[in-house]
């Protein structure tokens, strides 16, 4: 029988978020290019920018995953709440092939080599309001996760990152666990102990 870990969601802000990349909010128009806009990683691609429709996206998940080669952005089209699970990047590259994480990496069918995501590592972010997430290169991630039977989404990837870009963990084959979230309840940020 697997293990259900509860998460609490944390409300997504840019403080909140730091880890795994950016929340952006509306800004007056002709503002200059600056840390509070996407820093984004499109340069190995073509990029594609479209209206996902999601159904049925409830709020648990057993799997997760990463993105190597892109930064994707999601937002709600209609500004509804929503939530996404993440975990910190952990593709490996140049000195990080170090002892430590040479017995626990894996080669991905993408290419790349990386450390599978540990259970306790495992977050999950309320975002409300007309903002959108940011993630960074390698974040992994679950969802987007609706209380609703269906939302669209605007999401900017590569026009094949679903393709040749798509590594998945799975929780529940892997680690026998499965995540819950406890939407009743949102937490106000703190910092994670390393």
């Amino acid at each position: 029988m697997a293990k259900t870990i509860k998460l609490q969601p944390i409300d997504a802000t840019p403080v909140s978020f730091a880890e795994f990349g950016q929340v952006i909010s509306a800004a007056s128009d002709g503002q200059n290019f600056g840390p509070q806009d996407a820093q984004l990683e499109l340069h190995r691609g073509t990029p594609r920018f479209y209206i996902m429709h999601l159904e049925d996206r409830e709020l648990k998940f057993s799997k997760i995953t990463h993105h190597a080669s892109v930064t994707q952005c999601l937002g709600s089209a209609t500004g509804e709440e929503w939530y996404l699970g993440v975990a910190k990047a952990s593709i490996l590259e140049g000195a990080e092939f170090n002892d430590d994480n040479l017995k626990t990496r894996i080669q991905s069918k993408c290419g790349h080599n990386y450390v599978p995501p540990r259970p306790d590592d495992v977050r999950v972010f309320r975002v409300t309001g007309t903002k959108f997430l940011k993630l960074d290169r390698g974040t992994w991630h679950a969802g987007p996760l609706l209380k609703r039977k269906a939302m669209d989404f605007y999401n900017l990837e590569l026009s094949d990152t679903n393709i040749v870009d798509h590594t998945t963990h799975d929780f529940l084959k892997n680690d026998d666990v499965v995540f819950l979230v406890e939407e009743d309840y949102v937490l106000a940020f703190q910092p994670f102990p390393d």
